[in-house]
């Protein structure tokens, strides 16, 4: 049986909104002037370290605050309680139905573990996952391949990594494991420029794709 790792932000949650409301706050604190969706969503990937660094860049902020003003937007987040954040539609039945299926899960993401869990417990999804890797939880963190490996490495099987970005794609690369990218979340990028094996717009698809990376691994084994 294969083990399925997911990012997050982007693949499993929208949280695009939220994150605006935490960067906003911090900016009018700061006397800025806020960001629209489209602007906040096009910062995310990297984690929020990197979505303030650009958020600061886009204003002409004080690098040197940045440590201060990430901090200040972790809290910001924290307090909009996920307020504004939703499940992709189909999210909750597709992991159901993996897990009955006797697949293992895992998550890998770029969001820090406190706020990752905190998600996670939201929307009662916590006790699908055997393997939980945050921004936070290594010393590096996506598109360093060591993340990915290391959730798949206490998932205890190989898999597939299902993710939405630039970054996730990387991450696989560099990892060699089987991509299958969600087109409806945070990328930039056209689909057919990024390194994927398997393509979806709808998690009702998933079943159908871990079937044929099952098949693939089968064959390869045989």
């Amino acid at each position: 049986m294969i083990s399925i790792v997911f990012d997050l932000d982007g693949t499993l949650i929208d949280s695009a909104p939220d994150l605006r409301v935490a960067v906003n706050r911090m900016m009018a604190n700061e006397g800025q002037e806020a960001f629209d969706l489209a602007t906040i969503t096009s910062f995310i990937g990297n984690g929020l370290p990197r979505l303030v660094e650009l958020a600061m860049a886009a204003r002409d902020m004080d690098t040197t605050r940045h440590a201060a003003l990430s901090k200040d937007v972790l809290s910001h987040y924290k307090s909009a309680n996920g307020a504004f954040t939703t499940l992709y539609p189909g999210v909750l039945d597709a992991l159901n139905l993996l897990k009955t299926n006797g697949h293992p899960l895992g998550l890998c993401t770029n969001k820090p573990i406190d706020a990752t869990r905190d998600v996670l417990e939201q929307f009662a999804l916590g006790d699908l996952f055997g393997a939980i890797i945050g921004g936070d939880s290594l010393a590096t963190r996506k598109p360093d391949p060591a993340p990915l490996v290391a959730t798949f490495d206490a998932l205890g099987t190989p898999g597939i990594y299902v993710g939405d970005s630039e970054v996730d794609a990387e991450t696989a690369q560099r990892a060699e494991v089987p991509f299958a990218l969600f087109t409806e979340g945070y990328r930039k990028t056209p689909v057919a420029v990024l390194p994927h094996k398997w393509s979806f717009s709808e998690f009702g698809a998933l079943t159908a794709i871990v079937a044929s990376a099952l098949d693939s691994a089968e064959n390869i084994s045989a």
